[in-house]
C-alpha cells in the first residue's frame, strides 16, 4: 500500500503547487483549466510520491449544498489524479481512501463530479451516483444543471445528511463548470 501524504493547501510550497498542477494537467490530457485549478485550491490534498515524482492526488474542499429546504456541508472531491504511466496500481484508491476518512469525520455528506473514464473507480469504492437533478445556486437563482445528471456522485457519510437521492441536489456557484 502506497504512503499518502495529506497536507492543506496553505502549506502547500511553490514547487509541491506546481507538482500537483504540472500532475494533474499531464493526466487530465491539456484540459484541465484555470478554473479547475482554482476548485482544487482550499482544502486537503492526498498525495502519492514514487522516486521522487508526484504520481497520484486528490483533494476535497468544503462546498455547500442544497436538499430537502436544508443547507449542508459537503466535502467535495477535486482533482483526482494518477500519472498516466502508474495507472491500476491502487494508487487512485490510495487517495481516495484517504479523501474519504476527511469526507466521513468532518461533513454532512460527499460528493463530486466524474466522466465515464473513473466512474468505475467510484462506483467501486460505494459512492452512489445523485439520481435526482442537479442545479446550481447561481446568482440569477437556482438554476437546472441538466448536464451534470447522472455524472455526479454521492458518499453517504454515517450520520451525516439524510439524502433522498431522487430529490434535486444543488451545488454553490463557482465559476467554470459548477459540479
Amino acid at each position: 500500500m502506497p504512503s499518502v501524504r495529506t497536507v492543506a493547501t496553505a502549506d502547500l510550497d511553490p514547487a509541491g503547487r506546481a507538482a500537483i498542477r504540472r500532475l494533474l494537467d499531464l493526466s487530465f490530457d491539456g484540459e484541465f483549466t484555470d478554473d479547475d485549478w482554482d476548485h482544487t485550491l482550499g482544502g486537503q490534498h492526498f498525495t502519492v510520491t514514487v522516486g521522487g515524482m508526484l504520481v497520484a492526488h486528490a483533494a476535497v474542499v468544503q462546498r455547500r449544498f442544497l436538499h430537502d429546504d436544508r443547507s449542508w456541508r459537503g466535502g467535495y472531491v477535486e482533482g483526482v489524479a494518477v500519472h498516466p504511466e502508474c495507472r491500476r496500481q491502487g494508487l487512485g484508491n490510495a487517495v481516495m481512501a484517504a479523501a474519504e476518512h476527511v469526507i466521513d469525520r468532518a461533513f454532512d455528506l460527499g460528493a463530486l463530479s466524474t466522466s465515464a473514464d473513473g466512474r468505475g473507480l467510484y462506483l467501486r469504492r460505494g459512492w452512489l451516483v445523485w439520481q435526482g437533478p442537479t442545479a446550481v445556486l447561481a446568482p440569477a437563482g437556482l438554476t437546472r444543471t441538466a448536464d451534470d445528471d447522472g455524472g455526479t456522485f454521492v458518499r453517504i457519510v454515517p450520520g451525516g445528511a439524510d439524502l433522498r437521492r431522487t430529490g434535486t441536489l444543488a451545488c454553490d456557484w463557482r465559476d467554470g463548470d459548477v459540479w
